[in-house]
């Protein structure tokens, strides 16, 4: 998931709230500059430019401050701005539309900036009570590495708690097989696995949310909390003392994300881990990606081993090491072997979901892309578009930079080529998606199948009815048969018994 679609995907949820519970939202300073950070770039520099000027302002005053090209823009700020209620339309005099900022919005964001009253929105710091960051990163990692690693099956000591398997459950990301009751990653939950860290926090929070209101939970406090974390300091402790009732209760749960950090659950005390920081962040490389989660090997004397390694190596081979690689990057082959530079047990356990390994090293593990090992992912859901994409996803940037060279080349020999961006081999791509559909040759649909017609007039007529409404899946014309959907059947049976006279 980009970052686009993250910010659309919260916005969404916030946008579907009652007015009323939005409005509400607006009084906590730290909510209005999370959600601030979420708004498309256009609609951020509007805001800006309104939050100091109470006056109303003309649209079309706005509309002239953008290029031409960028009228697509406009319109999705303006649509965003009106969605969330965070602007409020009115016509002067003459019949122009104007618009201002939401007062309770304006108000309070404007208390976020200039910190003024923000009533403890930001939490209460608790001074000299701070605590190492190794063991927030530690604990966070812990937390959410549990969760990870038991989505892709790799058999670890202590399983999540009974809330995040339900919270898995109910969102999706794995289902309970019914007769061994043991959970198994579902086509959603691998497409989880490809976002980034922000993403995969989202998804599950924005299912909490949904949860939570089933049980008459505030949705306010449970946001408001959120947003919070978003804006604290990682390594700083704070009070829960101002917390409400369900902002309380939810720090149980927190802790069991890896978000928030308690050295006992009776604690007044709790402290934000780096896990938080991302969740109104832009920041990709906040925290390690899904793809690195599990890298906790510390490298140390890494200047020693990087002169080290040198020595030795030819210039095309210290290019390649020089590169600063980043974790989990691979190198796809036209024979269809894999490398990838990863230590990383979580990465490992990917690649296994669609790949047959066969050696790991110290920093590196390779493997081949086979039909058995692609069917396997198939039939356990995953689909070939996503395999494609885990791979693009994480190809060596080196890949990227040959490809990227390519097009260009191709560009100024064509100006008109209509080629895109290969970074894979294309006879790898190719043969990932003819085996998908070697598995989709077969496909099954509930139906009426009509044959035994006592005239090509009677087969004419009904087939064509049922083609002209859009429920023929199969006809023979030889054999006088053809199949309609279940949907379907009723009305074709009905157009045959007033044409035909028949029951």
């Amino acid at each position: 998931m980009s970052s686009d679609l993250l910010k659309h995907s919260v916005n969404q949820y916030l946008e579907e709230l009652p007015q009323p519970v939005q409005t509400r939202l607006y009084e906590s300073p730290a909510t209005c500059l999370a959600i601030y950070r979420l708004l498309p770039e256009l609609a951020k520099y509007f805001m800006m430019s309104m939050v100091f000027n109470e006056n109303f302002i003309l649209l079309r005053d706005l509309d002239r401050w953008v290029k031409p090209n960028g009228k697509i823009q406009f319109q999705e700020a303006i649509k965003s701005l009106k969605s969330l209620h965070l602007i409020i339309p009115k016509k002067n005099d003459s019949g122009a539309l104007m618009i201002g900022l939401n007062p309770t919005f304006r108000e309070s964001f404007k208390n976020a900036l200039t910190g003024g009253e923000i009533h403890n929105s930001f939490g209460i710091v608790i001074e000299n009570n701070s605590i190492s960051m190794d063991i927030l990163n530690e604990y966070s990692s812990s937390k959410w590495e549990t969760i990870l690693h038991f989505m892709v099956g790799t058999p670890i000591s202590k399983i999540p708690s009974a809330n995040v398997l339900n919270l898995l459950k109910s969102s999706g990301l794995m289902e309970e097989t019914e007769t061994t009751a043991e959970f198994k990653i579902t086509n959603e939950g691998f497409q989880f696995l490809l976002q980034e860290a922000n993403a995969q926090i989202w998804t599950l929070l924005l299912q909490y949310l949904k949860m939570a209101e089933s049980f008459q939970m505030d949705p306010v406090d449970i946001l408001n909390f959120i947003f919070m974390l978003g804006s604290l300091e990682v390594g700083k402790a704070y009070s829960t003392k101002e917390l409400r009732n369900t902002q309380k209760n939810l720090l149980k749960d927190m802790r069991d994300y890896g978000l928030i950090f308690q050295k006992n659950s009776e604690s007044s005390v709790f402290y934000p881990t780096n896990l938080s920081i991302v969740l109104t962040s832009d920041n990709k490389n906040a925290v390690r990606s899904a793809a690195g989660a599990l890298d906790s090997v510390v490298q140390k004397n890494k200047d020693e081993s990087a002169s080290m390694d040198t020595n030795g190596m030819s210039n095309d081979d210290v290019g390649l090491q020089g590169q600063n690689t980043p974790e989990g990057a691979l190198i796809v082959e036209t024979n269809f072997k894999l490398y990838s530079y990863s230590n990383s047990p979580l990465q490992i356990a990917i690649l296994s979901l669609f790949l047959h390994l066969k050696t790991r090293f110290a920093n590196m593990v390779t493997g081949q892309i086979t039909r058995e090992s692609i069917r396997t992912a198939l039939t356990n859901g995953i689909t070939a578009e996503q395999i494609i994409a885990y791979l693009e996803t994480h190809a060596h940037p080196q890949m990227r930079r040959l490809a990227e060279e390519n097009l260009m080349k191709k560009l100024e020999l064509d100006p008109n080529s209509k080629d895109t961006l290969q970074i894979l081999p294309p006879t790898v791509v190719d043969q990932i998606r003819l085996w998908q559909l070697e598995l989709d040759r077969v496909i099954c649909y509930d139906g009426s199948l009509y044959s035994d017609f006592e005239s090509s007039t009677e087969y004419n007529l009904l087939s064509k009815y049922a083609q002209d409404i859009g429920v023929l899946l199969w006809r023979d014309d030889k054999k006088r048969k053809f199949f309609v959907s279940k949907e379907g059947n009723s009305q074709v049976l009905d157009y045959a018994k007033r044409k035909l006279n028949k029951k």
